[in-house]
């Protein structure tokens, strides 16, 4: 493996942390609803950020698969967005200070990034590391949502009810690099909410702010979420909207209600198994919100809607 220190350049005028929290949200991976994205954007939002550490994109993507923006203006290049995968030192409510790690994830050398961060989580004192993120889900959004939770160590999720066995996934730099920084000794968690199917692809902030509070909890900061509440009630309004006005989408998120409710009650498997077929798949689900999107074709000149396209 090449120098990890390599990798990275650290600000000389750091400000002062005193055991800081690291959030890590890195795109590129499956964060159903933008709820990562989402969250990073609260986070920011109104807050002065500081810039203390700043990594080597050039050797971490790969420009071809993203295509970052040049803006082209009459006969010249006029501009130029590179992609940045920086450490941010932020403020929370209560004014606390902790940082952000978020950038496009790392397309080559994962190894390499998470032997970085390791690193930088020493050279900077961090005691606590978390990764958000959203991932696809048979669940209805007229229900709680719910968030898979993981770490390093199990106390740091012992007051989190487990919702998958074993299993095989496919990896994430995040991943890999909670995996090493556990080895390593190093204190690490993440949260994945879990985000309706039929919703995955659009904007979903009910989903950041879940992220937000439980990252609250388990870091003891005051994070921001009040954007997030009120664009989550306009989402919650037009989702129920264009539910009303299906009767297929209607039908799906019934029998996803039923699944949900069996599984809380204690009556039902999670993997959905012995409902009798009553639950659609994946694919037979997606299908419907596709009608149904055909239908709506903003129509009504409403605007877009809610659900994925």
């Amino acid at each position: 493996m090449l120098d990890p220190a390599e990798l990275y350049r650290i600000e000389e005028d750091v400000p002062s942390l005193d055991g800081p929290v690291l959030l890590v949200v890195l795109d590129g991976f499956v964060d159903a609803g933008s709820a990562g994205g989402l969250a990073v954007d609260a986070l920011v939002e109104n807050k002065e950020s500081r810039k203390v550490v700043e990594f080597d994109v050039d050797q971490l993507v790969d420009y071809r698969s993203r295509r970052p923006p040049l803006r082209f203006d009459t006969d010249h290049w006029a501009g130029y967005t590179p992609p940045r995968l920086d450490v941010v030192a932020l403020t929370d409510s209560a004014e606390a200070p902790y940082l952000l790690l978020s950038g496009p994830e790392p397309d080559t050398q994962w190894e390499r990034f998470a032997a970085a961060v390791a690193q930088i989580v020493e050279k900077l004192g961090v005691r606590l590391v978390i990764t958000l993120h959203g991932i696809p889900m048979a669940v209805p959004h007229t229900r709680p949502i719910g968030v898979t939770a993981h770490a390093t160590r199990r106390e740091l999720t012992e007051s989190h009810e487990a919702w998958f066995a074993e299993a095989e996934v496919p990896g994430s730099a995040a991943a890999l690099m909670e995996f090493r920084l556990g080895e390593a000794g190093v204190d690490a968690m993440g949260f994945a909410v879990h985000v309706p199917h039929y919703l995955a692809r659009a904007a979903y902030p009910q989903a950041a702010r879940t992220l937000l509070d439980h990252a609250a909890l388990a870091s003891g900061l005051y994070l921001p979420t009040e954007s997030l509440s009120r664009a989550a009630e306009r989402t919650e309004a037009e989702i129920a909207e264009q539910v009303q006005n299906s009767d297929e989408v209607a039908q799906v998120v019934r029998a996803l209600e039923k699944q949900y409710d069996m599984v809380a009650s204690g009556r039902g498997e999670r993997s959905g198994a012995g409902l009798g077929g009553q639950l659609p798949s994946a694919d037979e689900l997606a299908a419907e919100v596709e009608r149904f999107l055909a239908d709506q074709d903003d129509a009504d000149g409403k605007g877009e809607s809610c659900f994925p396209g």
